[in-house]
């Protein structure tokens, strides 16, 4: 009996399979490849890769975490917008020699010009912003132009012998303007650019009837802020006063039918997409999609980047999820490459075996205070199932008030690589 006991368990035995694992120097190699990935930049040994784009899905996020609006390629309010009109050719300096037509205002000053004109468009602006200064020209000859209207209309209501008095006569000119243009400088009023929800420089806010209209994300060219108050006008009200006063401008800036007519198309398309946009309900963004990466040390990190503003860094919150994060030598999805994991190996594998290929994975990062941010430092051992085991730390890192945070995830390769095999009894 005892040795038919014995022999059924050796015979188990033999046709069972145990999972080893050995360490030895990784000799594998691979070819530098392309990056290419959402909003990521990448920095290795070979080099750095800014704002790459093309393998990434963007998908908005309310504040309960609910998905909304689906975005491919692209971040929201991100175009290739012309940042300057090109036929105003004068400096802010130079425009300024017969006055300053863009008025400066504070919260006070501001409450009124909302409150006495029908249209207020608003320039919020930094004095150390580079956009800002570019756009300085065309929003002064923009407010320049509303001023030259204004007077236009008064002489040719009262006639150019208007005997009015110059107190006169400067109200009767703003009665008569189109739009009051004004500028504030978040830097002496931050807590007023605070209030507003300004996050980049410059942003361009409309006021109509004293409520927020929307803000203007078109190309900065006199022609296109013209038609977008033109379009408020037809929206809000249905009238079209703004409409001749849209010709009178383009006759003014020397633009042509031709030009004209395809800056209002633009400027509609727009226009149409602005208005369906609210970035107070879309606090979050879900990325996900598959970054192409150096095999050599390096980083990756996530930040608020804009080619058309210059952000403040203390509105930037970069708090983050990671629901999957894993690293591989394939370029399939992940599905086919834990299919072919899983048809070699099986059940075999322990239940945490999941967490060493993918640690972090479920973790909350949240940051409580300004100027923060999380970063990661992952250590990547190959194995020989295509897939990286991932060491994982995390810390939080301080950044100085001029400095927009970002979410950083350092990587490094192991000398060491994991083999898992099969082991068999023998007789």
């Amino acid at each position: 009996v005892i040795m038919t006991i014995l022999i059924v368990l050796e015979t188990k035995a033999y046709f069972t399979s145990t999972l080893v694992t050995d360490l030895a120097l990784d000799r594998s190699s691979e070819s530098k490849k392309q990056c290419e990935f959402a909003t990521i930049d990448v920095v290795s040994f070979l080099g750095k890769q800014q704002n790459v784009t093309k393998q990434v899905k963007k998908i908005a996020l309310d504040a309960q975490g609910v998905q909304n609006d689906f975005v491919l390629n692209k971040n929201p309010m991100q175009h290739d917008i012309v940042l300057s009109d090109p036929k105003v050719t004068e400096s802010v300096e130079e425009l300024h020699e017969n006055g300053e037509h863009a008025i400066p205002v504070d919260e006070e000053e501001l409450d009124w010009a909302r409150n006495e004109y029908e249209y207020v468009l608003v320039d919020y602006y930094a004095n150390w912003c580079s956009h800002c200064r570019i756009f300085a020209p065309t929003w002064e000859r923009f407010a320049e132009l509303m001023d030259e209207a204004a007077e236009e209309d008064v002489e040719w209501e009262h006639g150019e012998d208007h005997g009015f008095s110059d107190e006169e006569y400067e109200k009767a000119k703003s009665l008569a303007l189109p739009a009051f243009v004004g500028k504030v400088d978040c830097v002496d009023y931050h807590d007023l650019c605070m209030k507003h929800g300004i996050r980049g420089y410059p942003s361009i806010r409309l006021f109509v009837r004293g409520k927020l209209y929307g803000e203007y994300w078109g190309d900065r060219t006199v022609v296109s802020l013209m038609q977008f108050l033109r379009m408020a006008e037809e929206q809000s009200s249905g009238e079209k006063k703004m409409s001749e006063m849209e010709e009178w401008t383009s006759r003014a800036m020397n633009v042509s039918d031709a030009e004209r007519e395809w800056a209002h198309k633009v400027e509609r398309k727009r226009h149409h997409k602005n208005l369906a946009w609210d970035a107070s309900e879309h606090p979050g963004c879900e990325i996900s999609g598959m970054l192409l990466l150096d095999r050599t040390p390096g980083n990756f990190y996530i930040q608020a980047q804009s080619p058309n503003h210059d952000l403040n860094p203390s509105t930037t919150n970069v708090s983050h999820m990671v629901h999957s994060l894993s690293f591989s030598n394939h370029h399939e999805s992940k599905d086919s490459r834990m299919k072919a994991v899983f048809k070699s190996f099986g059940v075999l594998f322990s239940p945490h075996f999941s967490n060493l290929l993918r640690p972090i994975n479920g973790n909350v990062y949240v940051t409580g205070e300004l100027h923060q941010a999380h970063h990661h430092y992952l250590k990547l051992v190959s194995t020989n199932l295509e897939s990286y085991q991932v060491v994982a730390s995390s810390q939080l890192a301080y950044y100085t008030e001029s400095a927009v945070p970002e979410a950083k995830f350092q990587l490094d390769l192991s000398p060491i690589q994991v083999t898992y095999r099969y082991k068999y009894r023998t007789w």
